[in-house]
């Protein structure tokens, strides 16, 4: 099966990547069929530089992207060019209002004696 994924090239702690068409069983470094763009997270804001109509190629013969690539397709429309439909991004689950801790039981005045200090 044949993947659209990012290959990491750079120096050690400088990361980048290049996106390519592999077989699924290669090393992630290893060989690949086809370049297809690049992306540098360092830079501000992130630079993505994708090949489209070779990326749309290949999604048509049935590549399949890691859920990295992905999420870039969808950031760049590409991956709606190719689906027809917008994606939806998931919604933050809602989370419900933390119950109130139980009102306390008034003791009554007479029950609460205070210390009495003895010298």
């Amino acid at each position: 099966m044949v993947r659209l994924r990012l290959t990491r090239v750079g120096k050690k702690k400088q990361p980048s990547y290049r996106l390519v068409a592999a077989n699924s069983t290669s090393p992630r470094d290893g060989r690949f069929i086809e370049i297809l763009g690049h992306y540098n997270p360092l830079t501000d804001p992130p630079t993505v530089v994708f090949k489209e109509d070779k990326i749309l190629a290949w999604l048509q013969k049935g590549a399949q992207p890691t859920d990295a690539v992905k999420q870039l397709l969808v950031t760049g429309g590409i991956w709606q060019k190719f689906t027809g439909k917008e994606h939806k991004w998931p919604e933050p689950p809602k989370q419900e209002p933390a119950p109130s801790p139980a009102p306390e039981a008034s003791v009554p005045s007479e029950a609460v004696k205070e210390p009495v200090e003895t010298a």
